[in-house]
């Protein structure tokens, strides 16, 4: 499964932004999909997943109520909708993939894609 992540940008804080993840492979609407982000000195972390139907997601308590993910298994594509966004959401922002659970994906991604860059000014 190869992972390309789009649509990063510069945004005022309170300002939206629509993340899409695309990927390759025919398997798309069997996996688990889900964003993590890695802001400047710290370690990667856990945004957002949505499970393999799109019935089921999880959050990170940090972008609860702010942030949506979703996917479109016709368009092999996953998003993360971004709102009401602050400087500390300032970061590269990931896709990941894995073909089991979202708790897998949270904890050992299987699949990156290469990172889009997400910068919040105040």
């Amino acid at each position: 499964v190869q992972l390309q992540a789009s649509g990063g940008g510069l945004v005022q804080a309170g300002g939206s932004l629509r993340l899409s993840c695309a990927t390759s492979g025919r398997t798309f609407g069997r996996y688990v999909m889900g964003w993590f982000r890695q802001a400047p000195g710290k370690e990667r972390k856990f945004v957002a997943a949505i499970n393999w139907s799109g019935g089921a997601t999880d959050y990170a308590d940090s972008v609860k109520g702010r942030f949506t993910i979703s996917k479109l298994n016709a368009e092999n594509t996953a998003y993360l909708q971004m709102n009401s966004l602050a400087p500390e959401d300032t970061a590269i922002y990931y896709c990941a993939a894995h073909p089991n659970t979202m708790l897998e994906l949270r904890t050992t991604p299987m699949y990156w894609g290469r990172g889009t860059l997400v910068t919040v000014s105040s």
